[in-house]
């Protein structure tokens, strides 16, 4: 099977179907791949903040996610002995400290803004193996294997938006430098108990952060920094007393903690590490989100990094040019960007402890 569009999009994430959405209302021919069998299975971040809603906003798509479920948060606690010392709230204009949105509901609504468009296509369970070159070593297509038959898709522009372990990059061979950040996290769900308000809680167990945010449908989602490399050994010690811990830093979840985290296999690790590209792409590819500039949880900055990535690329061409010298500057402003972005996760990170110096 052959294809032939303007711009085949690696990647059905939120920057990458954000993408193929902008593209496709501008009649750019575009073609989405997603790996997966269905959208939305694998686990990613799923909290905007203020540039990610302003983003979904602008393009009319925000009232449609807020209809099948998204959830604002009221404030932020530090706790600590079990107890609430300090408390922030939003700014009244803002009205939230952050906004859960299942990555379900996002992709749901980005995706049936673009099937409205004849220009659009999408394939799921689709693999990329190989990408293709020009007689002059220009990128100008790729071969994929969709339900195990080889398709090749031509086009004019090839757009990895496929995460922190984007095959575009690996296959385009380009290079991206490794941060490791000293810890791993470790990140469960739970249902809330009765009376539990929209809000993000924050504890200090030993000298290592344990956040929880509250989610859509009555769930907390735990995410609990642990030391780098520690959980092969961790999890052969007793289950007990590491989750004690978290029932003492916050007492009001002890029935549901001991009901639905039972042992170490109710965690999933996720080895955190950011990283950064010198190139952003290059003749006929180009990177977006995650397979760009890997972002640590921290702030939960990755998927609002990866919108705007998106809406910025797509302000860039239209169909009948790729202004391929803009790519430069796109990447350039956004390296800037990405760059502040990932200092304040450094400086939160580095910082996180002394927020409770008044128990020291």
């Amino acid at each position: 099977m052959n294809k032939k569009v303007d711009v085949c999009i690696v990647g059905a994430g939120p920057g990458g179907a954000l993408l193929a959405y902008l593209l496709a209302k501008k009649n750019v021919s575009v073609i989405l791949l997603e790996r997966s069998p269905e959208i939305g299975k694998a686990f990613r971040g799923e909290h905007l903040n203020e540039e990610g809603e302003d983003i979904l906003k602008e393009h009319g798509l925000f009232d449609a996610i807020e209809q099948i479920g998204l959830l604002r948060m009221e404030q932020l606690e530090y706790w600590q002995d079990g107890k609430c010392f300090k408390t922030i709230l939003p700014d009244p204009q803002v009205g939230h400290l952050g906004i859960h949105v299942p990555q379900s509901h996002l992709l749901t609504v980005l995706l049936q803004a673009a099937e409205k468009y004849p220009a659009f296509t999408c394939m799921l369970n689709t693999k990329v193996v190989e990408l293709l070159k020009n007689k002059d070593g220009s990128f100008c297509g790729l071969k994929a294997v969709s339900d195990g038959e080889e398709i090749v898709i031509e086009s004019q522009l090839i757009v990895g938006a496929d995460g922190r372990f984007s095959t575009v990059r690996k296959k385009a061979e380009i290079d991206a430098t490794i941060r490791k950040h000293g810890f791993d996290l470790l990140w469960a769900k739970i249902p809330a108990p009765d009376g539990w308000e929209p809000s993000i809680k924050m504890a200090l167990i030993g000298d290592k952060q344990l956040s929880l945010f509250t989610q859509t449908k009555g769930f907390i989602q735990i995410g609990w920094n642990i030391e780098e490399g520690s959980f092969p050994a961790l999890r052969k010690q007793p289950f007990t007393p590491f989750i004690e811990q978290l029932i003492e830093a916050f007492p009001q979840l002890k029935d549901t903690v001991r009901q639905h985290i039972r042992s170490w296999q109710d965690f999933v690790l996720l080895d955190v590490y950011s990283s950064t590209s010198e190139n952003w792409g290059k003749e006929g590819v180009v990177l977006i989100g995650d397979a760009v500039h890997t972002m640590t949880p921290t702030g939960a900055f990755g998927l609002n990094s990866a919108l705007k990535d998106a809406d910025l690329l797509a302000s860039l061409i239209d169909e009948n040019y790729i202004y391929k010298l803009d790519f430069i500057s796109c990447a350039t402003q956004r390296k800037k960007e990405v760059e502040k972005i990932q200092a304040i996760q450094i400086e939160k990170e580095q910082s996180f402890a002394s927020q409770f110096v008044v128990f020291a």
